[in-house]
């Protein structure tokens, strides 16, 4: 079921999609070569607690962390481990942040050190295709002109889109309706109306679409073990448009 949340509701998940935002700025200085994703999950689990919020993943269906990082050729739901990175990763973090029960949902990726340019026309691809997604972002819109900008854009760079996971809404629980595909489905989605907060999340190959679980039983990985993307901003319909939760 899709709710449309209350002017009080968008203030409180604004705030906490503020400290999902700052807590993506404070990591930014610690992604170098030799850190561990374990040593940044630590980091941004203590960061948001300081803030007032809880991590919203952490437990959340049994993971086991604050984050989701996902290197290169994992798409997404990466578990921080003693993995370091290395000059030349792509790396996604996923963060989410739970303030007075209302979430905020973003992930970015970012590169360490020096990346070829195919893989720098990965990252702005999916980029793009996030913010051509929100632009479709008004009352009157469907879900599905989200999708079509989304896949748009990753053609035009010639990416492929990951099918097996999707956008979703977010309010009262980091996971609620509806769904957002970053693809053209036959089936054009609900209205958007005023009040409704939804997260678009492109993510996106520069190998095939293809994905699998890894043992792990969380992390998806592509099948052809290509690198992957992923950008993501909560966004709340508005009057006449959107705004954008998760960021400035």
């Amino acid at each position: 079921m899709i709710t449309i949340k209350t002017p009080e509701e968008i203030e409180l998940l604004n705030i906490a999609g503020s400290i999902v935002y700052d807590t993506h700025k404070y990591l930014q200085k610690y992604l170098k070569p030799g850190i561990s994703t374990l040593e940044l999950d630590k980091l941004a689990h203590d960061y948001i607690i300081s803030r007032g919020a809880t991590p919203s993943f952490l437990n959340y269906d049994g993971f086991p962390n604050t984050l989701c990082i996902s290197v290169n050729d994992e798409v997404v739901h990466g578990i921080p481990s003693k993995r370091k990175l290395k000059n030349g990763d792509i790396v996604s973090i996923d963060i989410g942040a739970c303030y007075k029960g209302y979430h905020g949902d973003s992930a970015w990726s970012y590169c360490i050190g020096n990346i070829s340019d195919e893989e720098k026309r990965l990252m702005e691809g999916t980029e793009k295709a996030l913010y051509a997604g929100i632009e479709m972002v008004k009352p009157g819109n469907r879900i599905g002109d989200i999708s079509k900008a989304v896949e748009s854009v990753a053609k035009a760079y010639n990416l492929s889109v990951v099918r097996e996971l999707v956008g979703h809404g977010v309010g009262t629980d980091v996971h609620e309706d509806p769904e957002v595909p970053n693809y053209v489905t036959n089936y054009k989605g609900p209205l958007l109306k005023e009040g409704m907060v939804i997260a678009i999340e492109p993510m996106l190959n520069l190998g095939k679409r293809g994905v699998y679980l890894s043992d792990n039983d969380w992390t998806v990985i592509t099948s052809d073990h290509q690198k992957s993307a992923h950008f993501e901003h909560t966004v709340a319909v508005t009057k006449d448009g959107y705004k954008i939760l998760t960021g400035e």
